[in-house]
Parts: structure tokens; sequence; C-alpha cells
């Protein structure tokens, strides 16, 4: 049992932290209920002003103690495109530890930026969650400073980048989920196998390429830099590119489409042009959405834990935010497994030997 501090040992903690304070509303030539409103991300203070304060909060690390604020019953949830399935099973994971823990969700968009926007940080402030889950997303060094400042904790799902040694970020095994996939083509006997990644920007797009490359290499098969083509991770860019591919005199007899999103572009551009999967066409997702199981044929895809990564970030981030919360791990990789349905099968040709 930890014995009590000395009166004089206490007093002395909390004339430090008010002094800084003090030190800062001096420094930058206002009061001390000014830097109180900068802290609290009320709206009455000038533009100029806030921005100095906030550069004072970050040159003297100030940090303000949990016990000081009281946080409002919310997780922050961001994503920088709010419009499809796969949005869906991270709101639906993160929505599973909040409704456990008495808390609710508030739904953000950075419009694609792979960065929030400033004012969004200063919302956040005055909402003053339990935590901050940023998906495909991250903070710029004033955005981390700010909640840093705020003692608001932030977890990346999915990061985009390299989010940084010090930031807590809950992923998934891509790079093995893309050998998977590509594996399984070869194993069935294809040899010449295209590929439509996603953004070349996202970490989790290369990754998944860089697994297909590496399952081509190992099995001894040529990397064509022409049947690997850059989609956006949605249907129109698998649809768009897909064509592309199949309409070559040396068309692809396989593809792995990067997820599941343009695994189904790439169905509609089969069927435009007469192809069918997987007696002429063997495709492969990632992700593992409801609607793999639902389309005709049902989809081989990646599985990407999408749930189980909202729901572990979630609970990371509310272990980051409990006091001397020291989580055993931030940065966590889940497995990605190989579901084999109806959509892949061996290349014709084998077939009719």
């Amino acid at each position: 049992m930890t014995s009590p501090q000395p009166a004089e040992t206490r007093t002395r903690k909390r004339s430090a932290q008010t002094a800084t304070l003090a030190e800062i509303a001096r420094e930058a030539g206002v009061s001390a209920p000014t830097v109180s409103k900068v802290l609290n991300g009320r709206a009455d203070v000038a533009p100029s002003t806030r921005a100095r304060v906030e550069d004072l909060l970050r040159t003297h690390g100030y940090r303000r103690r949990r016990a000081e604020s009281t946080r409002s019953p919310l997780i922050d949830l961001v994503f920088h495109e709010l419009e499809s399935a796969w949005a869906m099973e991270v709101i639906r994971g993160v929505e599973n530890v909040a409704r456990d823990t008495g808390l609710s969700v508030v739904l953000s968009e950075s419009a694609g930026r792979l960065t929030p926007g400033r004012t969004w940080a200063d919302q956040v402030a005055a909402r003053r969650p339990h935590g901050v889950i940023l998906v495909l997303s991250g903070l710029d060094e004033s955005q981390r400073a700010l909640l840093t400042s705020r003692s608001i904790p932030f977890v990346v799902l999915d990061p985009a980048g390299d989010p940084g040694v010090d930031v807590p970020s809950i992923g998934a095994t891509n790079w093995q989920g893309g050998l998977a996939a590509t594996r399984h083509l070869v194993e069935l006997g294809h040899t010449r196998i295209g590929a439509i990644s996603g953004p070349t920007r996202m970490m989790c797009s290369r990754a998944r390429v860089d697994g297909y490359r590496a399952a081509l290499e190992t099995a001894g098969l040529p990397v064509d830099p022409d049947l690997v083509l850059t989609g956006d991770f949605h249907h129109e860019a698998g649809y768009r590119q897909g064509l592309e591919l199949l309409r070559r005199t040396d068309r692809p007899t396989a593809v792995f489409a990067g997820n599941d999103l343009q695994a189904l572009g790439l169905y509609e551009a089969a069927r435009e042009l007469g192809l069918r999967i997987p007696d002429d066409l063997s495709v492969v997702g990632f992700d593992d959405l409801p609607v793999a199981r639902w389309v005709g044929p049902p989809l081989t895809t990646v599985r990407q834990p999408l749930m189980e990564m909202a729901e572990a970030a979630a609970r990371l981030v509310l272990d980051l935010g409990r006091e001397n919360g020291s989580p055993s791990a931030t940065r966590v990789e889940l497995a990605t497994s190989l579901e084999v349905r109806s959509s892949t099968a061996p290349p014709r040709e084998l077939r009719a030997s």
C-alpha cells in the first residue's frame, strides 16, 4: 500500500501546475481565464490569441491532469471517407465497445484528407471525449499536441502511412493477406495474374501489392508491371481498371482486386465483356465484407477482421485514457485469413486437359 504524500509535496505539485498556467498567461499577454478558455476549446477567443496560447502550451509541454476535467461520455470516430460497407463494419465494432461502457460515438469525416482540419481538433477539445479513433487518417504535430495537452488519448485504425513509433495503432497483416490471395491463385495453376491496388499513398494498399509480388516471385513467376493497375478502393475503380486489364489480348486469367469493392467492380467489367467467373476469370478480393458472400458467384477473399480491429481500437483508446493506464501493447496487427468461395478455379486450359 502506498503511503499518503506529505501535504507539502502535494502543495508543491499544485503550485508547479498553477505556476505553469500563470506563466503561459503572462507570456501570452492574456488573463488566466483566457488560457482556460483555450484549453476548453471555447469559441470566444480571437484566432491570433488562440494560436499564441497553443504555441506556449506546446512549448511548456503542458498536459492537463485527467482528474481536472469532466469528460463527455463520447468516443470520437473519424473517417477519411464515410461511404461504404467497410465503414459500417468499423462503426459496429466501436459501437459494441462504446455500448458496453455506457458511451456514445460521434462520427466525423475528413472529406478524403488523411489529416482532419484544424476546426475539427478544436471541436474535439471542446467536446472532451474519452478518446479519438482515426480510421485511415492521422494527426499533424499541432493536432497531436492539442489532444495531448487536454489528455485526450487517440488511436489510429488501419494507418494510411507510418503513424510513428509513439502513436498507438491497430492494423491487419496486409502483406500476409496479399501473399495468401496470390498464392491461392498460383496453386490453382494461374501464371498470368493481375492486380488492382488501392491508393499508393496508403500503407495497407502498398503492403497488399508487396505480398502479391512476393507470392509471384516465390513461385518463380514474373511480375508484369502492365498487369498491376492502381485503383482507389471503390467499385468504380475496379470496373474501370478491370476493363483495361480484361480488354488486353494477353489478358490475365486471374486478378487480385485489392479489396472487395474493387472486386465487385471487376465482376461488372467481366460481365460487360462476356466473361464468366470463375470459368474465364478468377477473382480474389480483400476485406470479407458481408456482400462477398451474397454476390454470384460468392467471392473468394482475404478476411480482414474489421469489426474485431475496431473493437480493439476502442478498448485501447479507453485503456489509454484511464488514470495510470499502461496497455501491454500499443502497436497491434490482427491476423488475416483466406476465405475460399466460388470465384476462383483453375484456368480453363488446365480444366480441359
